[in-house]
């Protein structure tokens, strides 16, 4: 006899019996799942809070390009100086004037917007070691990685030799670091005292009056050192001997990470130009000496910003170029080509042609 539709008596029994147990392994799953989603987010989020902590004036390398960094807008506290926000946030005295002229330097006010120029573009010469380019009153060192850590590059503001007291140019290295320095004032420096009918001190010791700071990196230039100051309101100008100044904290920073024989590149580039992803970028400084933004200038910018056959080219905007090598500002501006003008409507554009007629006809 066929039973077929027929349902067993015991069937309701039976299923209520696998119900708990299939329950249990969704719940595994749908537990592993959120577990997974849980695990990814948590490395994003690393990611995103690790790109947070890199310090001022820490970069991750372009594994292509040349930009490095953002501008950014802060506001000023209550009783706090240009000077202090430029500090503050890893830039120098020029720096911080040209990108807020309208901006007062001794009292901003509170609540007033600053600009920190934080972008830029690196240097046009081997990424290695310590490289000092006098004319944007920048170092940019490139600190050596291991296995598995992510290349960098360190950037911050310094000063420089006033007129007359050129920083030297060049390659040279590390020779020797020196914590806490006694200051042996030069001949110029005792000149000058007796000129005022004063008598220089043969040394200044380590203190608060030294004005090579607590640490000081000697290059292998007799004369010349990397050095911390007791008057850090001259960062980012030109008010050295020829030596290089850095904020104290920045110094104190790399100190320990600047082996002796560490590459030291100083060069005089006030002309940048570089690469971020597909669009050109250019970053001009005021030239140290007199030098006029010529051909030789603008054929030298465009000599940066050649690429390899392969890539597509791309049109330059050498309108705005020209503009930027006759006023430089220090900003990271892109050549991209000026918008096309709309088209005018079809009545304008024949009454201007009627009027051109009209003027070719007298």
């Amino acid at each position: 006899m066929k039973h077929h539709g027929t349902v067993r008596e015991d069937w309701p029994l039976r299923r209520l019996t696998w119900l708990p147990l299939f329950i249990g392994m969704l719940a595994i799953v749908l537990s592993a799942g959120a577990a997974w989603a849980e695990e990814e987010t948590s490395a994003e989020e690393s990611e995103a809070e690790a790109a947070n902590e890199w310090p001022k004036g820490h970069y991750p390398l372009p594994e292509q390009g040349d930009v490095i960094g953002e501008d950014y807008i802060v506001k000023a506290r209550d009783e706090e100086t240009l000077l202090d926000i430029a500090r503050e946030h890893n830039v120098g005295y020029e720096e911080i004037r040209r990108a807020n002229p309208d901006v007062s330097v001794w009292l901003p006010g509170e609540g007033t917007e600053v600009v920190i120029p934080g972008r830029f573009i690196l240097p046009p010469v081997e990424r290695e070691g310590l490289v000092i380019n006098v004319a944007e009153l920048r170092l940019y060192y490139y600190p050596p990685t291991g296995e598995g850590e992510t290349p960098r590059v360190e950037t911050y503001p310094i000063g420089i030799g006033r007129e007359g007291f050129d920083t030297p140019l060049g390659k040279t290295k590390t020779t020797m670091r020196l914590k806490d320095p006694a200051w042996y004032p030069p001949r110029s420096v005792r000149e000058e005292a007796a000129a005022r009918g004063e008598t220089a001190p043969a040394v200044v010791p380590p203190g608060p009056d030294n004005p090579l700071g607590r640490h000081a990196i000697l290059l292998d230039i007799p004369g010349y050192l990397i050095h911390g100051t007791n008057l850090p309101d001259g960062i980012g100008m030109r008010a050295s001997r020829g030596c290089i100044r850095m904020y104290p904290e920045d110094i104190e920073s790399i100190f320990e990470r600047v082996p002796v024989g560490m590459q030291v590149h100083l060069i005089n580039q006030p002309i940048k130009a570089g690469w971020d992803g597909d669009t050109p970028y250019v970053q001009v400084y005021q030239a140290l000496e007199e030098q006029e933004a010529g051909m030789a200038a603008l054929m030298e910018t465009l000599a940066m910003l050649e690429r390899n056959g392969d890539a597509p080219a791309t049109p330059l905007n050498y309108e705005l170029l020209r503009e930027l090598l006759e006023n430089p500002s220090g900003e990271v501006i892109a050549l991209t080509p000026a918008p096309a003008p709309e088209p005018k409507p079809e009545e304008e554009a024949k009454e201007e042609e009627s009027l051109l007629w009209e003027e070719l006809s007298v």
